[in-house]
Order: C-alpha cells, then structure tokens, then sequence
C-alpha cells in the first residue's frame, strides 16, 4: 500500500507520534489481510492467493485433495463485496429454486418441531422425468431407495392416487419418512438417524460423514472446534441448526433429501459454516459443504474472502477410477461453480 504524508507549513506538520500511529494502524490491516491469505493457504489446496485480484475475477473452483473410496471433495475461493455476517445472512435467504439450472425442485425450512403439514409441498412436484423416476421407485421399493427396512414395511401403495405427478400414497409415504428422519436428528444427531439397509448393504450417515472428514485432515483440524459444537458425524451439538429439506434431481433421479445449516462467529469478524445433507433417498449418501469467512478490504471497500469446501460420499464414485473418477469431480467443479456464480449474481450487492 502506498501513501504520502503531505506538508503545509509547520503549523500543519504531522507529527512523529501521528505518523507512527498512521503507521501502525497501516501495517495492522496489511497484517489482517496477510493472515486471511495465510490461514487460507494452511488448510486448503490454495496456497497462493492475491485477494485483490481474487476479487476482480470469477470463483476460482478446483480439485481437492484425494480422496478415496466413495468419497470426492472439491473446493472453491472467491472475494464478495459486505462483511462475512451479510455473507451467512445472504446464504440463509437464498433461494436455488429460481434457477432451473441447478435442478432443485422444491426447497423449504423446517421449523425446530417439524409436522407433516411442513412437507405439503410433495403434493405440488413438478411433472418431470425425476420426479417421475423417484414415484416408479417408491411404488415398487426399488433397491435403489436408501430407506431403512423398517420404513420399507411402512408403505402402502393403497393410499390413494391424486392429481399431480406424486400420487398421494407416495407423498404420505415420503412425507411419514423426512419427518421421522428429522425427529431424529434434533434428538441425537446423524448418529440417531436409521440407516440405508433397506437393500441390504448397511449404510450410516453419521459414518460416512466421519469418513468425509477422516480424508480430509487440514480440513478437519481447521474446523474441530466448529465441528463438535454441530455434532456432525456423533449425536446432537450444542450449537442449535437451522433445518431445512428439498427434492432435487441427481443423475436424472428425483431425491428428497434433509440438511442442516450450523454457524459460528470467530475472531476478528470471521465466520464459520456448516451445511449438512445428512440423508437422501437415493443419489449420494451424505453431503458436507463447509465455509470459512474472513473479513478484508479491497479497493478501499469491507469485503469477505470466502472459501468454501464440498465433500460428498456416493456408492457411484467408489466404482470409478483413473478418467471415469476425474470426470466425475470435473463435473462436481462445474456444478459447485454454477451455483456460486449464480448466488454472487442473485446477492452481490
């Protein structure tokens, strides 16, 4: 940064004091801005960013660490005008259904005690192939659901038809499950919720999240205080989220799936944030998103250097190696980017 100290006359001089406060002040934001820089390159793939020019250009989205199994993460920096607390209020409002692009058909919070009433919306799917998909599979339990045995027992194709493309059986169905399935998770976190042994093969969401982090251990350390206060991967944490569930199309397949978004504030205005996909009917078994927020200056102006990190596990990936798996995290990159590109579009004031 660069600066002049103008003299008019002796009776305007700064003085040596001033200047060495001028100075001081100066070298403090030159150190936050460092620290935001160097903390960003101690835990993730970025290990060299200018924030400035960050904040003249696109999202930077790219390759995570490698990961194995089941398992790939992707991560993604960029520079936003406003403080880090606009930045988690602009995500809490934010509303992915109004671009068709990112194939989220239904969106809507859920309240601490959730009721059937909350997932009235089922009754209004739209008319459409994954949509269409998800209904075939539920009206013959197709092994691909990722449903427990017990919740399998629980469906009954004689409910009733209904006008729009999700017969009533169905929606009763699906709707009996995300509640029970939130219930749950209020009470004792990802390691209460039922697991996906509907098809034989045991799958647990509070495992696979474990797993997700176990591969990632900068990541992990980064967020360890965070992470025990939300209880991702063990039972309930004391930090109170905020609930929320969907139905979107994944690989031309209509999933319903539950999250939980969880928030901290750290030193310095910082942020933490976790989203949680901690069940989903068919698609991936969980999904991670994790978001740490830095307040900065750039061009004279309050921004936030963010980054962000996605993690997901599918039974899909952990039959892809060499090019198959690459393309695969390629097409992640592109998706994850879309969605941040349209979000700074939509919120970037």
């Amino acid at each position: 940064m660069k600066f002049k100290i103008m003299r008019r006359g002796r009776g305007s001089e700064i003085t040596n004091s001033a200047v060495l406060l001028l100075l001081l002040l100066l070298g403090t934001s030159t150190i936050v801005r460092g620290d935001a820089a160097s903390e960003l390159a101690g835990f993730s793939v970025f290990d060299k960013i200018d924030i400035n020019d960050l904040a003249k250009s696109d999202v930077k989205t790219v390759h995570g660490p490698p990961m194995g199994g089941r398992f790939l993460s992707v991560q993604s920096c960029y520079v936003v005008p406003g403080s880090p607390a606009r930045q988690i209020e602009a995500l809490r409002q934010w509303d992915p259904t109004k671009h068709r692009e990112l194939k989220v058909f239904l969106h809507s919070d859920l309240p601490a005690t959730p009721t059937a009433a909350n997932f009235a919306k089922l009754k209004n799917a739209p008319d459409n192939a994954p949509v269409n998909a998800l209904v075939s599979n539920t009206q013959k339990l197709s092994a691909d659901l990722q449903i427990s045995r017990e919740e399998a027992k629980k469906f009954s194709a004689s409910a009733g038809g209904g006008g729009g493309a999700m017969p009533a059986s169905i929606a009763a169905f699906w709707t009996d499950v995300l509640v029970a399935r939130t219930k749950r998770f209020i009470s004792g976190g990802t390691s209460a919720e039922p697991p996906y042994d509907h098809s034989g093969e045991t799958i647990r969401a509070s495992e696979e999240l474990n797993g997700l982090l176990k591969q990632q251990d900068k990541i992990r350390r980064q967020f360890s205080g965070f992470l025990n206060q939300t209880g991702i991967g063990r039972g309930a944490g004391s930090l109170m989220p905020e609930l929320y569930w969907e139905l979107l199309d994944v690989d031309d397949q209509g999933v319903v799936t539950l999250g939980a978004s969880y928030n901290r504030a750290g030193a310095n205005g910082s942020q933490q944030t976790a989203d949680v996909l901690y069940y989903a009917s068919g698609g991936y078994y969980v999904a991670l998103t994790l978001y740490q927020m830095w307040p900065v200056t750039t061009d004279g102006k309050a921004s936030t250097l963010v980054w962000r990190g996605d993690m997901i596990s599918s039974a899909s990936l952990a039959e892809l190696h060499g090019v198959e798996r690459l393309g695969s995290e390629s097409a992640m990159m592109k998706d994850i980017s879309r969605a941040i590109t349209l979000f700074r579009k939509d919120t970037d004031r």
